[in-house]
């Protein structure tokens, strides 16, 4: 007959010493937590939501200017809501100028995006660009918050529908509630060695609706692939297509379907279906690669239209038209993406802002604007009746006429 096993003194000493040292590191997590150095001052009352300017303005007036550090070189604005950050706060103004919520934190921001009318702000921590917070544009109130392990070097990749950032080594996206729907890439996990398909260098990546669509080095070549944005394990990528492509190719547009790439060897802009089938060809002007980061990934300055998907690279800005993403149209002169205003495309350009026919490529006229001798890109959105434009580290808002 077995001895009835019985907890000794020792035993409950060491499940007391074990239970405190658990305690203790819950706490200090806790109480170390950079959200919990967080400052949020919320809106006072929820905002109208401003939306966009509708008609082409005759004349603008700059009417006030915000200091902007945030990564990459579109103003974010999310509801009429323009969103900047600089020195550690990440504030929503309005249209008119009057700040409507703050979110101040010390951490370095990493990535700053927008979707389902929230802001998402992905900052750094010991763990890398994992620590992420989503703020309601409009009250400036918590809409969510994830942490994890991530690349210390990422950028923001969004649509309407996703959110998230891109690495040399990795991909993550998020549904509205901030949980992960998509990794791809190399995972910190060693017990799930089988789960991913690829492990590459990847270089530019967009997602719209229920795709995704990256660009990688491998070393059997350079490839485009596809996925779908909501597998039934987050952790198992689940494929389309894959397309070989040149090394130095890039995306530059993506649909519900399909996605192009821009290929410098032979100035092409080529559009592939989810299975990996040439959709069309269009020939464009020499475009420089975007600058990359120091991991290799190409942030991707692009912008969609009711008609149109938008990329622009230097001195040019391509139209192409949403079903096969065959480019209708390249402008030369624009600093920037830019956004629809009634059945014209608006885009800064030298001396102001083009006014453009995207049905017959041409550029109607030029809105004045004095921009006090600045040289570098500027992309440019709305809120409500204003024009905002990010030049550099500054945000300026230009009242309509």
């Amino acid at each position: 007959m077995s001895t009835p096993i019985r907890r000794t003194r020792g035993d409950l000493i060491a499940t007391g010493v074990i239970a405190a040292i658990a305690l203790i590191c819950i706490l200090t997590a806790f109480f170390t937590a950079p959200v919990r150095n967080a400052q949020l001052t919320p809106a006072a009352a929820e905002l109208e939501n401003a939306g966009r300017l509708a008609v082409v303005p005759t004349s603008l007036t700059e009417t006030f200017r915000l200091a902007d550090t945030s990564p990459g070189v579109a103003p974010v604005v999310v509801d009429g809501v323009i969103v900047t950050y600089n020195e550690g706060t990440i504030t929503g103004t309005t249209p008119q100028g009057d700040t409507a919520w703050t979110y101040h934190r010390a951490n370095e921001l990493c990535a700053l995006s927008q979707a389902w009318g929230k802001v998402v702000a992905a900052y750094r921590d010991n763990a890398g660009c994992g620590d992420v917070v989503a703020i309601n544009a409009r009250t400036g109130q918590y809409a969510g918050t994830r942490s994890s392990i991530a690349p210390d070097e990422v950028t923001s990749v969004h649509s309407n529908d996703r959110v998230g950032t891109v690495a040399a080594d990795r991909i993550e996206l998020w549904r509205s509630d901030m949980v992960r729907t998509v990794e791809y890439g190399k995972v910190e996990a060693p017990q799930e060695p089988d789960m991913q398909p690829h492990q590459c260098q990847i270089t530019s990546a967009l997602t719209r609706t229920e795709l995704l669509a990256n660009t990688e080095l491998c070393d059997d070549g350079a490839y485009l692939r596809f996925q779908d944005v909501t597998p039934e394990d987050s952790r198992k990528p689940e494929m389309y297509g894959s397309v070989e492509i040149s090394p130095d190719a890039f995306l530059v547009a993506i649909s519900q379907e399909a996605a192009a790439i821009f290929d410098p060897a032979t100035s092409q802009i080529r559009a592939y279906d989810k299975d990996g089938n040439n959709i069309s060809t269009s020939s464009v002007p020499a475009l420089d690669a975007p600058a990359a980061l120091d991991s290799g990934v190409h942030p991707l300055d692009v912008a969609d239209l009711p008609h149109h998907m938008t990329y622009h690279q230097g001195d040019y800005l391509v139209l192409m038209e949403p079903g096969a993403l065959a480019a209708t149209g390249v402008f030369q002169g624009a600093l920037g993406t830019g956004f629809p205003a009634g059945d014209r495309l608006l885009y800064a350009s030298e001396g102001g802002i083009a006014v453009v026919d995207w049905d017959a490529n041409t550029v109607d006229r030029i809105i004045p604007v004095d921009r006090g001798g600045y040289q570098g890109p500027i992309s440019i959105d709305s809120a409500g009746a204003t024009i905002v434009e990010k030049r550099g580290s500054e945000v300026v808002v230009l009242s309509a006429n």
